[in-house]
């Protein structure tokens, strides 16, 4: 055997490559995959982190067989540094609210955007931002969403190691209802009269608020098949006038079409 064969007969195989990539958000759903810990370590000996900017690798411009994306596209930078993404990537994943759904700062889309540059900067002219934000899917394919704000560590690891092993990742999109019941929550609906988008809102936080008597804000985005009409017609049950009912869809995830629909349709009552 020659020395050169020999020596590529030695070679490791080569360890898949992931990237993470930051987007228009606020690094909680980087900062929930860091704080996985000694898992996150394990997954770094399985796979080739090459770009994560909050753990130290720069390479955003690798080609990788994962990219995961936190955040929205709100700038033509923005715009152009996704299709780039995607055209280096095997798979492409969207981390929680703001990559999924346009997050916190797609509200403007629901107001005046230049008012509120207008309001803030001396100079708007000089701020560079596209009319609307928009989730990453409206620009190019993505081949799985994890919701969340912020998205759960643990969900992230696991999707990891199904799309590595060639599995479809398992994405629960059951009520968080469900959650409450399993881990023996006291429903604040029922009890407290509380206004918790539980009913229409996907599990995956493990019922945290409601755990803590607390309403659930809909962090995880809509559910399967949510009767957003419903849960509209209980707010204004227990005394939520239709602004305050508008305020609980357009929220966090007011971009997820059945959320969009639900304050669209409150709105449309208040301003009857």
């Amino acid at each position: 055997m020659s020395e050169v064969s020999a020596s590529n007969a030695a070679a490791p195989p080569r360890k898949p490559r992931v990237a993470v990539h930051k987007f228009s958000s606020c690094d909680g759903c980087q900062l929930a995959l860091l704080n996985a810990g000694e898992a996150l370590l394990a997954l770094a000996e399985r796979v080739d982190l090459v770009h994560f900017a909050e753990a130290g690798p720069m390479d955003p411009e690798a080609e990788v067989d994962i990219a995961f994306v936190e955040g929205s596209v709100s700038t033509p930078e923005d715009r152009a540094r996704i299709v780039r993404i995607r055209a280096n990537s095997r798979f492409l994943v969207t981390l929680g609210a703001c990559a999924t759904a346009g997050g916190i700062q797609a509200l403007r889309n629901l107001a005046d955007g230049d008012g509120w540059l207008g309001t803030v900067y001396a100079s708007p002219e000089f701020v560079s931002s596209l009319a609307q934000v928009s989730p990453i899917r409206e620009h190019v394919h993505v081949d799985l969403e994890l919701w969340g704000c912020p998205v759960s560590g643990r969900q992230v690891l696991i999707a990891v190691g199904s799309l590595l092993a060639g599995a479809p990742p398992a994405v629960p999109d059951e009520r968080v209802c469900l959650e409450c019941k399993r881990q023996q929550a006291v429903c604040v609906m029922v009890t407290r009269g509380a206004p918790c988008m539980g009913p229409v809102t996907r599990t995956g936080c493990g019922a945290l608020c409601p755990r803590f008597e607390r309403d659930c804000y809909g962090c995880y985005g809509p559910a399967e098949r949510p009767n957003t009409q419903a849960l509209g017609r209980r707010f204004a049950g227990i005394g939520l006038v239709d602004e305050a009912i508008v305020r609980r869809f357009h929220f966090i995830n007011s971009q997820a079409p059945a959320f969009l629909e639900a304050g669209q349709r409150a709105r449309g009552h208040a301003d009857d």
